[in-house]
């Protein structure tokens, strides 16, 4: 009474104690009969402990026994079959996993090793493995997850019954498919994992293949490092296929003679030596790009070991990613732009690229309008710009603020005149002199009156008045004169200043000239 299970890593032969478990046996044998097991996972493996299976959903919760099918939901489970003579004690006892006490459904373990007394008494011992002792070690030795779960499924393939010594019942018959299922069980709800079948590429490869692919992947792997540390542009950035590196060229050869020499190929883009950035000397080496791929592979075949300026030549292909490192560096600088994708230029987009082409062909479109030529005395000179065709331009108002400023301020320098930030500084200076010199006058008067008052007889008042009128006007000529020095003062000597202090000065001494008559008057 005995039956093989063809498990993914290997064959299990077991054999049953059917005259001590007859229940539970006859439930093995009759779902091994309906292909009940095909498919199912081992849903948890405890290394050094069991292997549980027999659950067609992989979760570990759902199960059930062929008494269900034959008998309906109310016959899902069956009493346990526990003797005191069928004990844990060595590796491969298979055992029902029962839910509790008399709840035994489908699933069942394998223990992994000897002396598992915990589960004596408690679950139905009824059956022993008999061979695939390897298996059994291979399943213990698989990787799992914390919850038990191997990474990659191992599934029970097939069930073959050897020896059966019960009588199939009238119903089982319908429940027997015509050929073994394939696969995943339909009621499967576990987590995908590696499938069965996988097989890891080291395995299924020759060794140099393997070797390449190794070596490919670290490749790749220290390029996204390089990238993510900026030294390269891009982790999958390639050498172009169309440039040629020639080296131990000779001190004396030049770009000429390379571009001439190359051209019997085919078109040439580029001949260029690498030199010295200080001394300006050839490296001896050089990069020939070519506009086609042919000609470049041409060139490298025909080219090699060639003699050119009493020198043998080597050609390779250029392994140099010099010039898209370039362009990288260059639109990193310009992110915020997209580039122009009709002239290629990095610095501009395509919608700037139409109207500089555009202002190009049309030319400036304003011209200077001079406002002072008429205008005599002063010689200052403004300009304005005035836009040709009447166009509205309403975002040039800022552009052409700064072009009166800055017009303005030439005009300044030409005219000797000091810059407008300075007149406006002295001019709000000077307001703030006058306005301190006018409280201090009216102090003064204030009190010049009292001491006046204070000391003349009442008969003398009449007769000093023209005395009063005398010395108020040599304290305006002072206070004039001291005016006119602050104010040389702060307009730094200019000839700006000097002219209006000049002017100022003779139209107050005509001023309290024209008083002093009328007094004499």
């Amino acid at each position: 009474m005995s039956v093989l299970i063809v498990t993914s890593v290997g064959d299990i032969e077991v054999d049953l104690h059917t005259d001590m478990c007859p229940l539970t046996t006859k439930n093995f044998l009759k779902l091994c009969k309906m292909k009940y097991y095909n498919g199912c996972l081992f849903h948890k493996i405890e290394k050094d402990f069991l292997a549980q299976t027999g659950d067609s959903t992989g979760t570990g919760a759902g199960g059930d026994s062929v008494y269900k099918f034959l008998y309906g939901d109310q016959a899902r489970f069956f009493d346990d079959e526990i003797h005191p003579e069928l004990r844990h004690s060595k590796m491969g006892t298979i055992a029902m996993a029962s839910a509790g006490e008399n709840c035994n459904a489908s699933q069942f373990y394998i223990t992994l090793r000897d002396g598992v007394d915990y589960l004596d008494d408690k679950h139905t011992v009824f059956g022993m493995v008999a061979e695939g002792f390897d298996t059994i070690t291979k399943i213990n030795e698989t990787y799992v997850d914390d919850k038990g779960r191997p990474f990659k499924d191992i599934r029970i393939r097939h069930t073959y019954v050897l020896d059966d010594p019960f009588d199939d019942p009238p119903q089982l018959s319908k429940l027997i498919p015509e050929n073994s299922p394939v696969g995943k069980p339909q009621d499967e709800i576990a987590e995908e994992r590696l499938e069965d079948n996988w097989v890891p590429p080291d395995e299924t490869v020759a060794p140099e293949e393997l070797e390449d692919t190794i070596r490919s992947k670290e490749a790749h792997t220290n390029a996204v490092i390089l990238q993510s540390l900026g030294d390269i542009p891009d982790a999958e950035i390639k050498p172009q296929d169309n440039v040629l590196f020639v080296r131990e060229l000779n001190k004396v050869t030049q770009d000429e003679d390379l571009y001439t020499i190359f051209s019997h190929f085919g078109s040439v883009t580029s001949a260029e030596i690498i030199r010295d950035y200080k001394t300006g000397d050839s490296l001896c080496f050089a990069f020939i790009e070519f506009e086609k791929k042919e000609a470049c592979e041409r060139a490298f075949f025909m080219m090699d070991n060639c003699l050119i300026d009493d020198r043998r030549i080597r050609v390779d292909f250029s392994q140099s990613v010099s010039k898209q490192w370039r362009q990288f560096r260059q639109s990193k600088s310009n992110a915020n732009k997209d580039g122009c994708f009709k002239c290629g230029a990095l610095d501009l987009i395509a919608r700037d690229c139409d109207q500089r082409a555009e202002q190009k062909n049309k030319g400036p479109n304003y011209i200077l309008k001079d406002e002072n030529t008429q205008r005599s005395g002063n010689k200052r000179r403004s300009y304005d710009l005035v836009f040709e065709d009447g166009e509205n331009y309403n975002g040039q108002q800022d552009l052409r603020s700064a072009d009166r400023r800055k017009i303005h301020k030439i005009d300044d320098r030409r005219s000797g005149l000091p810059p407008r930030g300075d007149r406006d500084r002295i001019s709000r200076e000077r307001t703030h002199i006058d306005e301190n010199d006018k409280e201090g006058n009216r102090d003064r008067g204030n009190q010049k009156h009292e001491d006046y008052n204070r000391y003349c007889k009442p008969g003398e008042r009449s007769s000093s008045r023209h005395d009063d009128r005398g010395y108020s006007k040599h304290e305006s000529r002072s206070k004039y004169r001291d005016g006119d020095d602050d104010y040389r003062r702060q307009s730094g000597g200019s000839r700006y200043g000097r002219d209006k202090c000049d002017g100022e000065r003779r139209y107050r001494g005509d001023d309290d000239h024209g008083r002093s008559n009328r007094h004499t008057r």
